[in-house]
């Protein structure tokens, strides 16, 4: 809509949806606008389901995925080589120092006879699997040209592996981005009900603290799958090339990795879980009563605020510290299971290199590659604690993007440039709850042009009234007409684009002056923003700030009181210029002499142009073409002012009451 408040209007107060559970904490909105803090689950409904289709995320990117696997068989490859390539060094080494201690001219065979000869069988026995050249030491030219040979496979490896991880990051990024542009792009097709059934803080928290861990995920978690489950395919085939002993030794210790890694991980979830939905609890207490800190203070209630703040931070901490240090058993199980197996290999192989069945190369290659082989199982027993958090997150935003939408917009949509402003509702219902009806049919007729004021006691459907003409709700039964079409056939956008408002809770984004007011009409002319803050009698304190229009407001724009907050929402609107103006309390934030001011510009502005007031105090409704004066839903009288004075009705009763309390305060 062209209006200044670009924040949806909260339904009337009174019309409440089914009461939510809501912890101790200070004062919110009540009604459908009201937050309530949302009871976390106990564990993830769907794990497999959420990674699933968190996976299915990653569809665009398939053309790279594939390479970011070419490029990790390739790294993991020449990774897998290297302690096969150094075991042959080794070798080289050993054997040159046995060799020189045998005298030149001595065959092998001589050697391993005399050896046996002299009752030394076992040493014997390891020197037959040797390659002996006796009488010569350490060959540094083929030891050299191992090491050279090594270096380069691991230059190799590292550089495959850095290609990987480059490509990889902008998988993930970009995979990261579209779902937090599909998760902002839901928030702007689901409907005002949404946003009144659910806390701020809890949206934030999805939006922001669990894109943020899908995305740390995704980043870290993504290669180490990748490369680790190669890694372990190729290190098993290097090892059963050098023992199908110690290769089955080694292999036996991944069923009692993976009992152990789901067994602490089956418990882990839960608070990973928990964890996720106490962060968007506690989010929600403090985004609320920071918004509302004065009220909060005011009321007495700070105490109150800080137990609230401790009880969530308190449940917060209980379920970080549980997630945390569950998981983190994983590790030290895994290391202790990983160093049995360390120990076997090098007994075991020590017996076979003594009886000559195994080169020490190959005994030390195989320590290396037992390595290689538990540590990708650890990484990925330590992937799968993240897997649980992520799981929780990707759970909550999926449940965002599948919140029922609002119900889409005609095929054919009619579209107006400009409109006369005549409004018509004919036998409207509506309700918020299936069995509480709010407003019943209602019927009004409003001409081009004409200003009509709607009034009437908390509850009784004023602001509803206005969420319907802007289709924030839809009826459930009647239509809605402008100039003759239902509101139904013209798109949501269009129909909002026609109407302008200013609404008693005043939102200003952080800039300038000049940019809030210019918010109004995109490509306004400075001299027509200046126009509007007269308009909207706004003009002299701004001139009168140091850096006026370039005056910067922070975040809450506490920098200008209430009332000049709400003056520049009024010079918001007016550069709006719409079809249709609504002004929801839109003077009640201001003193006497400016609302009077400020009266007299929206009678200029109003002229010839159609208008909803809804006002409390009644004194500035007296002069609109026509009164509405609503309770529980319907229209029990309309007509002027002096009309409905005369009948001495409703209305009467209203007007009676408030100048007598007037006249209370007065004396």
């Amino acid at each position: 809509m062209s209006a200044a408040e670009n924040k949806a209007p909260q339904p009337a107060s009174g019309s409440t949806p089914p009461p939510r559970p809501r912890g101790p904490q200070g004062p919110g909105p009540g009604g459908p606008g009201g937050h309530a803090l949302v009871a976390p689950t106990a564990k993830a409904k769907d794990l497999r389901g959420s990674l699933r289709r968190l996976a299915g995320q990653l569809r665009p990117e398939r053309a790279l995925l594939i390479t970011v696997v070419l490029l990790a068989v390739v790294s993991v490859a020449f990774a897998v080589v290297g302690p096969k390539i150094l075991g042959h060094a080794t070798n080289i080494i050993f054997d040159g120092v046995v060799s020189k201690q045998i005298p030149a001219g001595v065959t092998k065979a001589q050697a391993i006879a005399g050896l046996r000869a002299k009752g030394q069988g076992r040493i014997a026995d390891m020197i037959s699997g040797m390659a002996l050249h006796p009488g010569h030491g350490i060959d540094f030219n083929a030891l050299a040209r191992t090491l050279l040979l090594l270096i380069g496979v691991y230059v190799l490896s590292a550089l495959f592996g850095w290609l990987q991880a480059y490509l990889m990051a902008g998988v993930a990024q970009r995979t990261i981005y579209r779902l937090r542009q599909k998760a902002d792009e839901k928030l702007a097709r689901l409907p005002l009900k949404y946003f009144d059934d659910h806390p701020r803080g809890d949206v934030l928290s999805r939006m922001t603290n669990d894109i943020d861990n899908i995305s740390q995920s995704l980043q870290q978690s993504m290669t180490q799958i990748i490369t680790s489950t190669l890694t372990i395919v190729g290190v098993l085939i290097m090892m059963l090339t050098i023992s199908w002993l110690l290769a089955l030794i080694s292999v036996l210790v991944v069923p009692v990795s993976v009992v152990v890694t789901m067994f602490i991980a089956k418990r882990s979830q839960k608070q990973f879980a928990a964890q996720w939905e106490t962060t968007g609890d506690l989010n929600g207490h403090v985004e609320e009563m920071f918004t509302g800190h004065n009220v909060v203070k005011v009321f007495g209630r700070q105490q109150t605020a800080i137990d609230t703040f401790d009880e969530q931070n308190d449940k917060l901490y209980q379920a970080s510290f549980k997630a945390q240090f569950i998981s983190g058993i994983i590790m030290p199980v895994m290391n202790f299971v990983m160093n049995l197996n360390y120990v076997a290999i090098a007994v075991i192989g020590g017996v076979m290199v003594a009886s000559g069945r195994m080169s020490l190369g190959d005994v030390q290659a195989f320590i290396q590659y037992s390595r290689q082989f538990t540590m990708p199982i650890t990484q990925v027993a330590s992937i799968m604690n993240v897997l649980q958090s992520t799981a929780a997150s990707a759970e909550r935003v999926f449940e965002l993007l599948d919140e029922p939408e609002e119900e889409p917009d005609a095929a054919e949509c009619v579209v107006f440039e400009r409109t006369r402003g005549h409004i018509e509702l004919e036998d409207v219902s509506f309700r918020y709850v299936p069995d509480t009806p709010l407003i019943s049919g209602l019927t009004l007729d409003v001409k081009p042009g004409e200003t009509v004021a709607i009034v009437g006691p908390t509850g009784a459907g004023k602001t509803t009234l206005v969420n319907l003409l802007l289709r924030f709700y839809d009826i459930d039964e009647g239509r809605i007409l402008v100039d003759g079409v239902e509101s139904r056939d013209i798109s949501r956008s269009d129909l909002r684009r026609l109407f302008g408002m200013v609404l008693q809770d005043t939102w200003l984004f952080s800039g300038t002056i000049r940019e809030n007011v210019a918010y109004g009409r995109e490509g306004a002319t400075e001299d027509e923003i200046r126009a509007a803050a007269k308009a909207a009698r706004v003009d002299h304190f701004v001139r009168a700030l140091p850096d006026g229009y370039d005056t910067l407001l922070d975040d809450d724009a506490t920098n200008v009181s209430q009332g000049e907050r709400q003056l520049l929402t009024i010079a918001r609107a007016l550069l709006a210029d719409p079809d249709i103006l609504i002004l929801d309390e839109a003077t009640s934030s201001v003193d006497t002499r400016t609302e009077v001011l400020i009266q007299q510009a929206m009678a200029e502005l109003m002229k010839d142009r159609t208008s909803f007031v809804i006002a409390h105090r009644l004194s500035t409704i007296r002069g609109a073409d026509i009164i509405l004066v609503m309770d529980k839903g319907a229209i029990v009288e309309q007509g002027s002012h002096q009309e409905l004075m005369d009948a001495r009705g409703f209305y009467y009763r209203l007007y009676a009451s408030q100048f007598e309390e007037a006249l209370d305060e007065a004396s």
